[in-house]
Order: structure tokens, then sequence, then C-alpha cells
């Protein structure tokens, strides 16, 4: 299985292969500001089932509030997009931004993570896995 995606103007375009390790809707901070809604949806692969077929990331790098781990974001130098995002907690794999996909409905969201800081209002779906921190 392959899923292709991008960042919103289409400079950047990659493919992701396989299954992901898992796909998470996380309301911490850091990714409440990277994607400017009141959760981030990261999709974690394998970095090596990730590829680039085009377009130049930029990289912003930070550490978390919490964890005090870095956490890079890569996004489109044209339009500013974040596409993908690595993380010191979790070697080895790399996440894409799951609203970056052609199709963002191919896979599915198995947790909400980092709930402690989601807004009042949040309601989840009936048996979602829900953690007040990060998954291990």
């Amino acid at each position: 299985m392959q899923n292709e995606g991008g960042c919103q103007c289409g400079a950047v375009r990659f493919v992701t292969r396989g299954e992901p390790v898992r796909a998470m809707a996380c309301h911490c901070t850091g990714c409440k500001l990277r994607s400017g809604s009141p959760y981030g949806v990261g999709v974690y692969f394998d970095d090596s089932a990730v590829e680039f077929l085009q377009g130049d990331l930029n990289t912003f790098e930070f550490s978390s509030d919490t964890t005090g781990r870095w956490i890079r974001n890569e996004f489109c130098n044209n339009c500013g997009s974040t596409v993908t995002w690595t993380l010191e907690m979790r070697p080895g794999l790399r996440a894409i931004s799951g609203g970056s996909y052609d199709d963002p409905n191919w896979f599915d969201i198995a947790a909400h993570i980092w709930t402690r800081s989601a807004r009042t209002d949040m309601c989840y779906p009936e048996g979602m896995h829900v953690c007040e921190q990060a998954l291990v």
C-alpha cells in the first residue's frame, strides 16, 4: 500500500509505503501551534517508508515545553505548510501531517494524546484510546 500527499501549494510531494506504525491526534501546545488548530494529527512511519518526491523543506527545531526533548518540524519553503516532523522521543520514526495526504481518510486515528491540554469542549469518539500524556 502506498499513499501520496503534499503541501498546500503542491511544491512538496511525498509518498508513504505500508501501514503506519501509529496515527495519533495530539493536543500538546506544540502541535496546536504547528497546525493552527485544536490538535494535530500525526501518521508515524519508519523513516525508510517515507520518500519525498519533490520540493524543498525548511526545518524548525524546538524543545517541548513539557518534556524538554527536541522536535523538528519540516515545512514547505514556498507556502509554509508543515508536512513532516521527527521527535527525539521516537528515534527512527517520521510523522506525516495527517491533513497533508491527498486522501486523509485512508488511516485510522488510534489515540488522542496530551488531552490534559485539550480544549474543554473536546469530544472523543466512543471507544477511542485517550491519554492525558504521550503514549510510550
